[in-house]
């Protein structure tokens, strides 16, 4: 087993860069973006603009593209007679001209000149940070270190440009993406925040109460303008829990051998609900060939202290190590759910990329390691993604590395695409969470029937609590909702046993209904958020608690979670909130 760096030790790091350490070139694109956008008038605009919103709205919902139909229309009103109207220009517009009255506020309208529908779909907009650049425990062969990023990052990758832009801000990267989800017709009062840059938990405890607080401090001061400061961390969590822009997760990426029972008492005390840890394999052999620094055991421990203590649990897989064939990636990959201490609630698939000024680029060069061809991996994701079980949800199946940086090997950026392709070809589908979600679709609760998948973990039996429509439906088998009920097998196993709050509760991990992100408070006729199947689904969690023996159930919520809970019953506590069953 890998050596557990004492966590006295601390990495060095940067908190904001000066504008002088700010590479010229990512300074002037950032000031270039800030001009695009504050150099739009939309009441300079507003007939041209009420013109183009009118030819929308005459185009039938069946004869509607969202590839060509805008653009189409856009090119007939060219903006001052020479160019196209942007997408945050019509938003911009419209929320002029709605704001004036003079254009009724139209879902439809906003619908199709909406960019990017995917980004919120799932009912919450997901704002990525990044820690400051600083070393990391790990001696993994494969990792890039960037001296400009957290190790494993690369200066020009989309989220490492903004971050570097904002002197790896906290609150200036919170409150940038939330700004520029607002400005192409998104709305996000409902942030996920993810909190990436390598071992969260190697960070100095102040720096990470810091960056926290820095980040609670932009969603609050989205939505009020008078808004400063709080004087620490949980006063900005008390603040968050009405704000306009709250935070309903909270996710960072750590190591296993860095999960310890202090550290999740501090994640607890943070505000975080889910946790990615970087498995990379589940093989003792590969681990050491790849020097990541851990054996399974320790994955193991880990999980054990997560699952137990409520987290949602994210789990990075990385086929074509040091090592590895396709063949051990099979069994590798099948180790994930066989063995009852793993089976994560999510999985992120990155296969490895070869880097130049990495270890494995030496071995490459040697002929000591060979890169899959694009067909074999397509074969293996293709031969594993089937049998993926239902409480598990796919995000990632390709890092997003510019291809320019990948020295040999598959560079495809859309290998999503060519998978459920190779899926399609064989008859076959994947039965995960992503795979399944009902998106955008208009469901009603007498559409939908509700499901129980039970599977038993090393420390608990797990409910998987979902709704799906039924046979009524052409696609049968969609999910429009779903909870993570935990039953440990003892009182006091894994966290129980130092966490005397939940000691001898039944834990809600997770309680998510699908639909496009609205505001708070916010109804739209026949989405799911807004059809009750979250009460539903509580209810159902309670009964079945019940009948296991439970007297008390807990829930790990996020700061913006928590009055949705306590108007159902729970009561909030140090770290979780509890109730009755």
């Amino acid at each position: 087993m890998g050596r557990r760096v004492c966590h006295d030790e601390r990495l060095p790091m940067k908190r904001v860069l000066t504008p002088q350490e700010i590479p010229p070139d990512v300074q002037e694109k950032g000031a270039a973006w800030q001009r695009r956008r504050a150099g739009f008038d939309p009441a300079a605009h507003a007939a041209e603009l009420y013109a183009v919103f009118q030819e929308i709205l005459r185009v039938p919902e069946a004869e509607w593209d969202n590839r060509t139909s805008l653009r189409a229309i856009l090119a007939r009103f060219p903006k001052d007679g020479r160019g196209f109207y942007s997408k945050p220009d019509l938003i911009a517009g419209y929320r002029h001209l709605t704001a004036e009255g003079d254009l009724d506020e139209d879902p439809l309208l906003m619908q199709r000149i909406r960019m990017k529908p995917m980004r919120t779909q799932s009912g919450v907009a997901p704002v990525t940070v990044l820690t400051a650049p600083a070393g990391c425990p790990g001696q993994c062969i494969f990792c890039p270190d960037d001296w400009r990023m957290p190790k494993s990052y690369i200066y020009d990758e989309p989220g490492c440009q903004r971050a570097e832009r904002d002197g790896f801000d906290p609150y200036a990267q919170t409150l940038g993406r939330i700004r520029a989800f607002e400005s192409i017709g998104h709305t996000a009062n409902k942030v996920e925040l993810l909190i990436l840059g390598g071992t969260w938990s190697a960070y100095s405890r102040d720096y990470r109460e810091w960056f926290v607080r820095r980040c609670f401090d932009a969603m609050n001061a989205a939505g009020d303008p008078d808004y400063t400061d709080a004087p620490d961390l949980a006063a900005a969590q008390r603040v968050n829990a009405a704000a306009a822009h709250r935070n309903v997760g909270l996710v960072v990426e750590t190591r296993p051998d860095w999960v310890t029972p202090q550290e999740i008492v501090h994640l607890r005390r943070l505000g975080v609900t889910k946790v990615q840890i970087g498995v990379q394999s589940l093989d003792d052999e590969i681990l050491a060939l790849n020097k990541r620094g851990h054996d399974v055991v320790a994955v193991r421990a880990a999980l054990g202290l997560l699952r137990t203590a409520g987290f949602k649990i994210q789990l990075h897989w990385m086929p074509n190590l040091y090592g590895a064939t396709p063949e051990k990636d099979r069994a590798d990959f099948a180790r994930f759910f066989e063995d009852p201490a793993i089976r994560p609630d999510e999985l992120k698939i990155y296969p490895c990329s070869l880097i130049a000024g990495t270890e494995l680029y030496e071995r490459y060069l040697a002929g000591e390691y060979r890169p899959y061809t694009l067909e074999e991996l397509v074969d293996l994701l293709a031969t594993v993604k089937p049998a993926i079980p239902p409480y598990t949800r796919v995000n990632r199946l390709f890092r997003d590395i510019p291809a320019r940086h990948i020295e040999a090997g598959v560079r495809a950026s859309n290998l999503r695409e060519v998978v459920q392709a190779e899926l399609v070809r064989r008859g076959q589908r994947c039965g995960c969470i992503r795979c399944r979600e009902v998106k955008r679709r208009q469901v009603s609760p007498n559409e939908v029937e509700l499901r129980d998948f039970v599977y038993d973990t090393d420390l608990t039996r797990e409910h998987f609590l979902h709704f799906v429509t039924h046979a009524a439906h052409d696609e049968p088998g969609l999910i429009a909702g779903f909870l993570r009920l935990s039953l440990p097998h003892t009182p006091r196993t894994g966290s129980r046993a130092f966490l005397d709050e939940i000691a001898g509760s039944a834990m809600i991990r997770e309680v998510h209904v699908y639909g496009p992100a609205l505001s708070v408070g916010s109804d739209s006729a026949g989405e799911a958020q807004h059809s009750g199947l979250g009460s539903r689904l509580l209810d159902e969690a309670r009964r079945i608690s019940r009948e296991a023996g439970f007297r008390r159930i807990s829930v790990i919520a996020a700061t913006g979670t928590r009055l949705y809970y306590v108007a159902r019953g729970f009561e909030e506590g140090d770290l979780y909130l509890s109730g009755d069953v």
